[in-house]
């Protein structure tokens, strides 16, 4: 066992009969899942295996063995399903996974697995690259190009930030944490299982088709809300976009669980009029921000220290400051290292993103390398128009372009079909009407398609890919600016391709 895995099955340990872990009307107790966890990890044990691959739906299965690899003293790399065939390929070979828990497949074959029943997959160990000292996870940011790079972690980091988190939400009494965002993803693994778990709260765990996540991208509201009802949950993690569709829904009339104590967002800027609707609603909203490089949040709102804006204070357990670019830097426990690559020097870890603190808590401009200079010199931080203009109803998507241009070019994927231009161009307007000159929408172009991580122009938690974004719309772009027509918030000529 990792030592630091030590106090996470001490303080379980405590919480004895009460509910852990429920998947509809299955569900074990903190000691039933400590008894299948230490019977788990035995078996690892036994067949001698090192690096271990979960490609599980969201379940208890899940849970359990990424537990029970912990236990063995074993490394769990969580293989995220919204990665692509090619993405999955590369984090199984880079991490060199030896053992791979889920359905047998005729790509993990071409990778030399073979199924020996019970869902698990085996093949020769290859070659591996050597882990830093203490690694027992590897996640894969997936980034914004190129293939994901493997961060490695371990155990102490990830149960100080589950720790903090506990501490930060204690006054919301969380008994129930329903699980929405993958648990491949290191936020929920972290905040929405290990936190919870250390809480002795319950985690409801659902299938992700059952709580509306279907493929990489898409979202059912009626089911989403359909889970919420049923389940009737204290807390919940959510990423911009699946707040956004819940205030939408509660804006409409449609019932919202009153439940709900604490939901968290993070994951992308969250604009503060989003979160002002959400407060009408009565929803208890909190944002946060976080890195995969610090095992994930950094920073939170909590009930007694919060505004609307920033995305909150720092954890107990680290420190944050500024670098003389505004680059946010933190200081604390990190990853050991990216897999295949020498350990991260100094103290200090920058972030790359942008801030400034207002009275303790911090408020993000965007990302360093995403902020674009205008040709009259003016920075701008595409991020914070963007999340403005999504907030429109009739805009899903923006992205915004300017380098090196006199006025700036949003490309815009409509909500609906049935969006007309003039509805895309009056919700411009409204933006434009908050914003300085120099960061407006002055003219844009209709998206011939959604951005997604099928066509490669968004990830699969819907950070864009601005230089796949780039390619794409370039000749657009080109054209447009050749017209020499600057009218603020009139569409190109013709949709883009």
């Amino acid at each position: 066992m990792w030592p630091a895995a030590d106090s996470l099955f001490a303080k379980l340990a405590l919480h004895a009969e009460r509910i852990a872990l429920r998947e509809g009307q299955l569900q074990f107790s903190y000691r039933q899942l400590l008894d299948e966890v230490s019977r788990r990890s035995a078996y690892l044990t036994q067949l001698g295996v090192q690096r271990i691959a979960l490609d599980l739906d969201n379940g208890i299965d899940w849970l359990l063995w990424d537990l029970a690899v912990l236990k063995a003293g074993l490394v769990c790399v969580p293989l995220p399903g919204f990665f692509s065939p090619d993405q999955q390929r590369h984090v199984l070979d880079s991490a060199s996974v030896d053992c791979l828990l889920g359905q047998d497949s005729p790509a993990f074959r071409d990778l030399g697995f073979v199924a020996t029943g019970a869902g698990l997959l085996l093949r020769a160990r290859p070659q591996a690259d050597e882990l830093p000292a203490g690694t027992c996870k590897i996640t894969y940011t997936s980034g914004t190009t190129g293939q994901p790079k493997g961060v490695c972690l371990d155990a102490h980091t990830q149960l100080q930030v589950a720790q903090s988190l506990v501490s930060a939400s204690a006054s919301c009494q969380v008994e129930r944490h329903l699980c929405v965002l993958p648990l491949a993803t290191l936020l929920e693994n972290i905040a929405g299982v290990y936190a919870p778990l250390l809480a002795g709260a319950c985690v409801e765990l659902l299938p992700m088709t059952e709580v509306g996540l279907l493929g990489a991208s898409q979202f059912d509201l009626p089911t989403f809300l359909g889970a919420l009802q049923r389940v009737q949950p204290h807390s919940l993690i959510l990423l911009p976009q699946l707040l956004l569709a819940l205030v939408n829904a509660g804006e409409r009339g449609l019932p919202l669980p009153g439940s709900l104590r604490f939901i968290a967002v993070g994951g992308g800027r969250v604009a503060p009029q989003l979160l002002e609707r959400a407060d009408a609603l009565g929803l208890p909203v909190f944002e946060g921000y976080g890195l995969s490089e610090c095992a994930s949040v950094v920073c939170l709102n909590t009930p007694q220290q919060r505004r609307i804006g920033s995305v909150g204070k720092p954890l107990e357990h680290l420190e944050i400051r500024l670098g003389p670019d505004q680059e946010v830097l933190v200081k604390g426990p990190r990853l050991l290292g990216y897999l295949g690559e020498p350990a991260p020097q100094g103290d200090w870890l920058g972030t790359g993103d942008l801030g400034h603190f207002d009275e303790g808590f911090l408020i993000l401009h965007g990302r360093k390398k995403h902020q674009f200079i205008t040709a009259f010199g003016r920075n701008v931080n595409p991020e914070w128009v963007e999340a403005e203009l999504v907030q429109q109803l009739p805009i899903a998507q923006a992205w915004l372009h300017g380098e090196a241009l006199p006025t700036n070019v949003a490309v815009l994927v409509p909500r609906f079909a049935e969006s007309s231009d003039e509805d895309l161009a009056a919700a411009v307007e409204q933006v434009n009407r908050q914003l300085p000159d120099y960061a407006r929408v002055h003219h844009w172009l209709r998206a011939g398609q959604p951005f997604s991580s099928a066509n490669q122009q968004a990830t699969a938690n819907g950070r864009l890919r601005r230089t796949a974004l780039y390619q794409h719309y370039r000749s657009a772009i080109d054209e447009l600016m050749a017209l020499d027509i600057f009218t603020t918030s009139e569409p190109c000529p013709g949709d883009a391709p």
